[in-house]
């Protein structure tokens, strides 16, 4: 009897010395693979600029642009060129035959019919039903138009560009409670992107609109997607009024979305996506709220849905593709590491290694 219970002793000391190891290497792998914002930023910014040159040009300059409007580092400037080669190209074909109302109809119809398969594309298919050249006018030739106005330049046609759109009723293709509710943030960049070409300024009524199509007493109806819709377009009220990111904006201009975003934090964590979320956070950044509780909770959240192992933000679906995803990820980057101040342009024109490159069809402001 002696024997053998000096037997099962040895056997559980042996047990209990063999599982001490593997105790403390759990304990040592949890805390080596624990993520700070830090290491988060640098991972995803390695990650995409070790493959940025394999991305479109659009992508590549959605990325640089937004670099460079955090760092004002003007290594960033030759992505802001590719794009703006290939949009002053595309605009050159566009905005240039504006006059043709043959090229308008076949264009506008072939644009629509690109949207895509999914249920948003299909809503704005229906929406645009009642405006055949919007997607054209605002989604393709004033869209370009302000990107090439932005970094300092007038974009081949200007005036063709800017009659057409003033001949198009922008009013009431903005404020239709429809393509609201298929194009809410895009609708608020139409419109700053209206003002700042010349052409228009609807914001106050746009604004109206969006309040009576999404009136918060009607929350609890909205679907997930619906509500989405809401909180996006709710964020681009600011961000177009900064420029995208060239300017901090007046925190009591928007008091009624960051007030809106505090009440219901928990709601957008839970029935939103990682690019609106990231978003919301921004929207305290660059109002100069950097310290509400909000961003904090954003910042955790992320850190939380991170994939170390694809050094990204994963998209809803769990994909981890790089052209796609740029735009969370970027987003994710400016969150975990505003600056102090943000840097408008570049303006091209006048830094010295662009200026042998810029494409001949725009001409500086």
């Amino acid at each position: 009897m002696q024997i053998k219970r000096v037997t099962k002793t040895i056997t559980a000391v042996i047990g209990i010395l063999f599982l001490l190891p593997i105790t403390c290497y759990a304990k040592t792998l949890t805390s080596t693979n624990s993520v700070t914002e830090s290491s988060m930023y640098q991972q995803i910014k390695q990650h995409l600029e070790t493959k940025l040159y394999t991305l479109p040009p659009r992508v590549q300059g959605h990325y640089a642009l937004r670099q460079f409007r955090m760092t004002g580092d003007t290594e960033y400037a030759n992505g802001v060129l590719v794009d703006l080669i290939t949009v002053s190209e595309r605009q050159n074909f566009y905005a240039c035959q504006l006059d043709n109302k043959d090229f308008v109809a076949k264009q506008g119809q072939i644009l629509r019919d690109n949207l895509g398969k999914g249920p948003r594309a299909k809503a704005r298919r229906v929406a645009t039903e009642k405006y055949p050249d919007f997607v054209l006018l605002n989604d393709v030739v004033l869209r370009y138009a302000s990107r090439i106005d932005e970094v300092g330049f007038i974009g081949p046609c200007h005036n063709k560009m800017q009659a057409a759109l003033k001949q198009s009723d922008l009013k009431t293709a903005y404020t239709d409670p429809d393509m609201i509710r298929s194009w809410a943030a895009q609708l608020v960049n139409y419109v700053y992107w209206a003002k700042q070409m010349g052409i228009t300024d609807l914001r106050q009524p746009y604004t109206q609109a969006f309040n009576s199509t999404y009136p918060n007493s009607a929350d609890a109806k909205l679907s997930k997607a619906q509500y989405k819709n809401k909180i996006y377009g709710m964020t681009h009220f600011i961000f177009a009024a900064s420029g995208y990111y060239q300017h901090y904006v007046d925190e009591k201009e928007f008091q009624w979305i960051l007030s809106y975003f505090e009440k219901n934090i928990d709601r957008i964590l839970t029935d939103t996506t990682e690019d609106i979320i990231t978003e919301v956070g921004i929207s305290f950044q660059i109002t100069g709220n950097a310290d509400n509780p909000v961003v904090e909770k954003v910042k955790q959240h992320l850190l939380k849905v991170y994939s170390p192992t694809h050094r990204m933000l994963l998209s809803p679906s769990g994909k981890a593709h790089l052209a796609t995803g740029e735009h969370r990820n970027i987003l994710a980057m400016m969150l975990l590491k505003w600056p102090e101040t943000l840097h408008p342009g570049p303006y091209l024109n006048e830094i010295k290694s662009i200026q042998k490159n810029l494409p001949m069809t725009v001409s500086p402001k």
